[in-house]
């Protein structure tokens, strides 16, 4: 969310809470601002989206800094969203980093700490958000952060557990029945199936919809309606 999107504003009644870019990889301060207002008008939990100042390649580039680069890459984007929530009376609940930065915290151990450690540092009540069974999760665990392990609704995934890089045709779900079949799986199974047919355990704790997705409201809509049809409550852990 705060990525400049249509559909931000449709998705928003069908979530239970939001990663709000912090400038870098998209938005700017007053779209942050208007996104956090959505977010309370619908008692939506609202967290930091951090990522690489790569507007041009809407983060999803991988860029090598150093541990220190890293680490207030992190802090400076979580310091402007305090400091807008604080101004606005709302309240931050989360922390998802965006887009490359989260797929390379998720495969490396050592960045996978420093995200975390920066977290913590910044408020130790904040919760992160991280791949399901991957470093990030794991890290952050290790420093007493508390942790939400995440699965993807609109991503396809390789054998490792590893979402399948976006350069590949098969990266996307572009169709509610596959997606739904997905997150259901992964509710109750506690497993999500390879592009090579490989059943792969994970915990789904936080269900992820990109907001740049062509299906994103549709698929917003057809999961809260699934689900609620189910009596599975849809809420900020």
């Amino acid at each position: 969310m705060g990525e400049g999107f249509a559909a931000e504003e449709f998705i928003m009644p069908f979530i239970s809470s939001a990663n709000i870019a912090c400038g870098c990889h998209a938005g700017d301060e007053d779209m942050v601002k208007q996104t956090i207002s959505l977010a309370m008008q619908h008692n939506v939990a609202i967290g930091a989206h951090p990522g690489f100042a790569d507007k041009e390649n809407f983060g999803r580039k991988e860029i090598l800094l150093s541990d220190e680069g890293y680490y207030h890459l992190i802090k400076e984007q979580l310091e402007l969203i305090r400091e807008l929530t604080d101004e606005l009376g709302a309240k931050m609940h989360h922390v998802k980093p965006h887009g490359a930065l989260y797929n390379m915290s998720a495969k490396n151990e050592k960045l996978a700490y420093i995200i975390a450690k920066a977290v913590k540092d910044f408020d130790g009540e904040l919760m992160l958000y991280g791949l399901s069974e991957s470093h990030s999760i794991n890290e952050a665990k290790k420093i007493g952060l508390q942790t939400a392990s995440e699965v993807f609704a609109d991503r396809t995934y390789n054998d490792d557990g590893i979402l399948t890089l976006r350069s590949f045709a098969n990266a996307l779900i572009n169709d509610d029945a596959q997606c739904i079949q997905q997150v259901l799986q992964m509710i109750h199974e506690k497993s999500v199936t390879s592009v090579n047919n490989k059943k792969i355990a994970i915990v789904a704790e936080t269900i992820c919809i990109h907001g740049d997705g062509p299906h994103a409201v549709e698929f917003a809509k057809k999961i809260y309606y699934t689900l609620h049809e189910l009596n599975i409550a849809i809420k900020a852990k």
